[in-house]
């Protein structure tokens, strides 16, 4: 039986791909107010410049490839149970050959009603004013937006609950509740932090971290493991 090796992912991860970090920004996406373009109250005030937003970011998802740090976790795959739990919403993952993804914030290329989470479509060109789901109601993308509650949170924290080995890559582990998934690990299961500026954590046993970018970081790691 392979060990079960868990991966927290964030931003910085996909950041070297060309994929621009909120955390980096002021605050802004792109010249965006995070909470005009990501919020309910977004919206509801401007749903056009909400779906102008997300269209141009899927673009830009779609002109980007999988970096050295995407490949190496899905290479993990030939020694460990991996699982990788995401907070970004591009595919990069996916692409790189990793098999098991849960996103945790939704997807770039998904949509739904904006009255129901599910079912969801797959969408790879543009989402406009007008353009109806099933049930007669505009269509959003498929994204967890702040102050909306993270569906898929129950299953992360059982994944993460299980893990033999924790592994968190380019996430400043201060949004909610992913940054909690750390807490639920086993106190004996190893937890290392990949990131070019360790963030603060609560958890203090078993902790190791690797202050570089994700792609150097995550092939300091596979080094690593293949010791153990």
């Amino acid at each position: 039986m392979k060990k079960k090796l868990v991966v927290l992912t964030g931003a910085g991860i996909s950041a070297e791909s060309g994929i621009k970090t909120f955390r980096d920004s002021g605050g802004l996406w792109e010249g965006y107010d995070v909470m005009e373009v990501a919020s309910p109250e977004g919206w509801r005030n401007n749903p056009a410049l909400v779906l102008e937003f997300y269209n141009m970011r899927r673009k830009n998802v779609a002109e980007v490839h999988p970096n050295a740090a995407h490949f190496g976790l899905a290479e993990l795959e030939k020694d460990y149970d991996v699982h990788v739990i995401t907070q970004n919403i591009d595919d990069l993952h996916e692409r790189a050959g990793s098999t098991k993804v849960l996103h945790l914030h939704g997807e770039i290329f998904r949509m739904r009603s904006e009255k129901s989470l599910s079912p969801s479509y797959e969408i790879k060109g543009d989402i406009n004013l007008g353009d109806l789901a099933p049930d007669g109601a505009q269509l959003r993308p498929d994204i967890v937006w702040f102050g909306e509650e993270v569906p898929m949170i129950a299953k992360a924290t059982q994944i993460a609950y299980d893990a033999d080995i924790f592994v968190v890559v380019g996430t400043s582990m201060v949004v909610y509740p992913a940054a909690g998934l750390i807490d639920v690990v086993p106190l004996s299961s190893p937890k290392f932090i990949i990131d070019k500026s360790i963030p603060s954590v609560r958890t203090t046993r078993n902790l190791f971290t690797i202050e570089k970018p994700a792609t150097q970081g995550v092939k300091e790691l596979q080094e690593i493991l293949r010791i153990k």
